[in-house]
């Protein structure tokens, strides 16, 4: 599996470089790479009355960029924005199940928000579990049970710290043969 990450916005390199390299770990024989070019945020996302963007928008964006890229299976998008999906207050990111789009936004993941002191290792833990999560939403994976599985939801940070960055057995099996079916 080609898996392209897509920067919208200035993104950290180190954030893109962890990403680009254990993501690589996780999928079965999959290449991970950081695609040169950096979209902007989208302005209509924005939604200035809860001064958050709808992340369903900025995945669609992705999505668009996706369909002229068939040199990659997957495209993840990173955003530094605070991002929502409609019925909820925030999200981590969003998928399209078994499509080619994902996105995670890095916004609330950051140890800063929390009050919790600076750590980029926290962050970059943080960062992977969410883009597995989602990737394994474009493999049509949905959501577990198993407490420690990265694709368990989350519904707060702390649900993310829980979880490993990994598949549960179950979880795993099926996201090996989603990949297998890509050829």
């Amino acid at each position: 599996m080609r898996i392209g990450i897509l920067p919208f916005g200035n993104i950290s390199l180190d954030v893109l470089s962890v990403l680009e390299k254990n993501l690589a770990k996780v999928f079965p024989d999959s290449i991970c790479s950081v695609i040169d070019e950096v979209l902007s945020v989208p302005k209509a996302a924005l939604d200035k009355k809860r001064n958050q963007y709808n992340s369903t928008i900025i995945l669609n964006e992705v999505q668009v960029f996706a369909a002229k890229k068939p040199e990659f299976h997957k495209v993840l998008g990173v955003v530094d924005v605070d991002v929502f999906a409609s019925g909820l207050n925030y999200v981590f990111g969003e998928a399209y199940v078994s499509g080619k789009a994902a996105l995670i936004s890095l916004w609330r993941l950051k140890p800063g928000y929390y009050g919790e002191s600076a750590s980029s290792q926290s962050l970059f833990l943080r960062t992977l579990k969410e883009a597995v999560h989602e990737l394994g939403h474009t493999l049509g994976l949905s959501h577990c049970r198993q407490g420690l599985c990265v694709m368990r939801f989350s519904n707060s940070i702390f649900d993310t710290d829980k979880k490993q960055s990994l598949f549960c057995g179950q979880c795993y099996l099926q996201a090996a043969l989603a990949i297998s079916r890509l050829g």
